[in-house]
């Protein structure tokens, strides 16, 4: 997209209100691109300890920060109506001054998220969840780009949706779509402005980076057969597993985990800010030095 690479990092919302507001100005001062919050009910791995619930978190934390771009990774269509999503879209780009990212997804299905049976939502079948995500980025994209929206689909339907004040950013806020199968990656390549992925679980590293390079190579078939320039859907990546083990082993891991996944096509990285404190020095130092350098290399 010709902006070289860029890096954000995601925050899990687990700290009280005024460490969470600290924690994002501390990351924009670093002078990361972006800053990201997740979108379940609970945090699935501990879910009875503190956690703020994403769209209103991310609000507040909007009037926090100037330059930084901002985004869930990302929402899962099950949680919201899409043409109140579009809204809560749309408020947030005006709180923020248009750094609105907005992430979106199908979700992911079973016991990796106890969302579902926490809340009473159904777990939909991974079939249905990709026809409703059809749906609903369809009707998230007519309604941040117009005034007036009626789409009638099988499972989701708008009639005469009026979208007032418009978002500030035109045509609309950004969207950024979290695909791994080629199914998302189909709509990803439609409707995506950003494709993210996190390479997988219960793989190797290089089982993540083998599949990274595969579903790239994927979205620009899926690009090239509805006309559209490959070169205009931005690579993102959320470091998990074996790459973020890696990229955090050393400041010389972290740059061969960027420039492997840069070379199968990846110009965005996404880290998770530390979980724990005395890995602080450690993310300040790759954020001060090494992030620049790659951006120099990268030029």
């Amino acid at each position: 997209m010709g902006e070289g690479l860029r890096f954000g990092v995601i925050t899990l919302q687990n700290a009280p209100w005024g460490e969470m507001a600290e924690r994002w100005r501390s990351i924009e001062g670093l002078g990361f691109d972006s800053v990201w919050v997740a979108d379940h009910f609970v945090d699935f791995s501990r879910p009875r300890e503190p956690w703020f619930e994403a769209w209103t978190l991310l609000a507040g934390l909007a009037t926090q920060t100037s330059r930084i771009r901002i985004g869930t990774l990302v929402t899962p269509m099950a949680w919201r109506n899409p043409a109140f999503l579009a809204r809560m879209a749309m408020t947030v780009d005006h709180l923020s001054r248009g750094r609105l990212e907005l992430g979106l997804g199908a979700g992911a299905r079973g016991d990796i998220d106890c969302s579902y049976a926490m809340t009473g939502i159904e777990d939909w079948a991974p079939w249905e969840r990709v026809a409703r995500f059809r749906e609903a980025v369809e009707i998230i994209d007519g309604l941040l780009r117009n005034e007036v929206t009626t789409y009638r689909g099988k499972y989701y339907s708008v009639e005469g949706a009026a979208m007032s004040p418009a978002p500030v950013q035109k045509p609309r806020p950004p969207i950024t779509v979290g695909a791994l199968g080629r199914s998302m990656l189909s709509l990803a390549a439609r409707y995506a402005d950003t494709w993210n992925s996190y390479g997988g679980m219960g793989i190797s590293g290089e089982e993540m980076l083998e599949v990274t390079r595969e579903r790239n190579a994927f979205l620009d078939e899926y690009c090239e057969e509805i006309g559209r320039d490959p070169g205009s859907l931005r690579r993102s990546l959320l470091l998990f597993g074996p790459p973020a083990q890696r990229a955090y082993s050393s400041m010389d891991g972290f740059g061969e985990v960027v420039e492997e996944y840069a070379d199968a096509g990846i110009t965005e990285f996404i880290v998770y800010y530390p979980f724990r404190d005395e890995h602080l020095p450690y993310f300040e130092n790759i954020a001060i030095k090494i992030i620049p350098e790659l951006r120099d290399d990268a030029g």
